[in-house]
């Protein structure tokens, strides 16, 4: 288990100090949130700043893709550094091929389901699968309450998570007072945005919840 610094809300413009200061504290990957305006109600950046980021750090690159016609972009973020890219059910015609697609790359496969998708909807991807990203907020803004419900979904992946071999990530929400409940579910992975980055110091935030973590 660990706790993935969410570059959502880190400063930008200190962003380098920022994603040193979470290295140093002990953080092995950072989520990045990709955002088109379309799919979902905001913009963030491109390929082009993932490439900016991988400069930075040799920290494994998450790069969650909430945008429309992700096919055509998978190639470039995985070129600009991406690790693992994850994509949603949501807006997919063409799910397993693209899923295929990513490993063909040679980078990790992901697939995301928002809140109000059911876990039904991603049953028969989850063997070509590397990462199951389950929000725990609806997508497109950090700060958000956590849908606490959405973690049920949580506890029917980890039925499966043996047999498939995926790593389980739950990002929405996520703090010092989630951190018990997120992790009872059976997840791997706890993407935090505002609860490293508002802080004063990012690094001494992460150190925090990852103790919170181990002792949940």
């Amino acid at each position: 288990m660990e706790i993935v610094p969410s570059l959502l809300s880190a400063d930008f413009t200190r962003l380098k100090e920022e994603i040193q200061a979470v290295e140093r504290a002990g953080a092995r990957r950072l989520h990045l949130d990709i955002m088109d305006g379309h799919f979902v109600p905001n913009i963030t950046f491109g390929p082009f700043i993932v490439a900016a980021i991988r400069k930075i750090t040799k920290l494994h690159l998450e790069s969650h893709l909430m945008i429309n016609n992700p096919e055509r972009y998978i190639g470039k973020f995985i070129k600009a550094g991406s690790n693992t890219v994850i994509i949603h059910v949501e807006n997919n015609a063409n799910i397993i091929e693209n899923l295929r697609y990513i490993r063909k790359l040679k980078a990790k496969a992901g697939l995301v389901l928002n809140p109000a998708t059911p876990f039904t909807a991603i049953e028969k991807y989850l063997g070509y699968i590397d990462h199951l990203l389950v929000m725990t907020v609806n997508p497109g803004f950090g700060g958000q309450v956590m849908v606490k419900k959405a973690l049920t979904k949580v506890t029917l992946a980890k039925s499966y998570q043996q047999k498939y071999n995926f790593l389980i990530e739950v990002d929405g929400g996520i703090h010092l007072r989630t951190l018990a409940v997120v992790k009872a579910a059976g997840t791997d992975l706890f993407v935090a945005g505002s609860a490293i980055f508002a802080a004063k110091d990012p690094g001494a935030s992460y150190r925090l919840l990852s103790e919170k973590l181990i002792n949940a």
